[in-house]
């Protein structure tokens, strides 16, 4: 069994490999003042719902872009399954040609879903993560990662309207609403989920001049659910991706 963790600003996502095969995926909540005992106590629960504690785990696959939780993760999940940790960043083998200006400060979540975007969907690709941030990487036809744009995730967004204005509330984006609002919470809702959809269009417009019209478009990330099916173009989502792209760089370095 292969344990693959991925560390994001707002959740822990895991899950387990068995045979290639992903057995199930779950998600925490990032806290930075949990301690390693907390987190391998949490782990363990969840490998006892589904029934996969008394594994064998061969290792564990980590990227993280919160730095200070990687070493608390790396001991919980060493305490807890006894074997081998492995995290992305320099000096680990992804396959992957990162053609930017400094290759080794590409967040390893964008390296994940890059390597597994092109083994699914192959080259030129154009990934969409939203997550915390929105993030629209650039896969080029000779499967080299060439960029990226990062802008405010869903979110922050949201947060940053009802905490900064006086007369707009918190919200849910469960329900997407009008496109043209008729009170303030159907009128956020419009902006943040069309405005969005919106912007993944235009985007993708640009990337596809840039990368060619056949460019293959794939969407993960938390937020994924709640945008992509407003976007014009039919985008296909893939929940695990930055999951299976740690598995992928698992394999390479085993």
């Amino acid at each position: 069994m292969i344990m693959a963790i991925d560390i994001g600003n707002t959740n822990i996502v895991l899950g387990a490999y068995r045979d290639g095969e992903l057995m199930f995926s779950a998600r925490l909540a990032t806290e930075r003042a949990r301690t390693d005992f907390q987190y391998a106590a949490e782990i363990d629960a969840i490998l006892r719902m589904y029934r996969l504690r008394e594994e064998t785990y061969e290792v564990a696959a980590i990227s993280s872009v919160v730095p200070p939780l990687l070493p608390i993760i790396k001991s919980a999940v060493t305490m807890l399954l006894g074997c081998r940790v492995m995290s992305v960043g320099p000096g680990v083998k992804t396959g992957l040609n990162i053609r930017i200006d400094n290759p080794s400060i590409l967040g390893a979540d964008l390296v994940c879903g890059a390597v597994a975007a092109i083994r699914k969907y192959g080259a030129p690709c154009i990934v969409i993560d939203l997550g915390t941030a929105t993030k629209i990487s650039a896969i080029d036809r000779n499967a080299c990662f060439i960029g990226c744009s990062i802008m405010p995730g869903i979110g922050v967004s949201l947060n940053a309207l009802s905490a900064n204005t006086a007369q707009l509330p918190f919200i849910d984006i469960s329900q997407a609403g009008n496109v043209i609002g008729t009170n303030s919470a159907d009128s956020m809702r419009s902006g943040i989920i069309y405005g969005t959809a919106a912007m993944i269009d235009g985007m993708l417009e640009r990337y596809r001049g840039i990368l060619g019209a056949d460019a293959a478009v794939v969407a993960t990330g938390g937020f994924a659910g709640n945008i992509i099916p407003f976007c014009k173009d039919n985008i296909p989502m893939d929940p695990q991706l930055i999951l299976d792209g740690l598995f992928d760089i698992c394999k390479k370095n085993s």
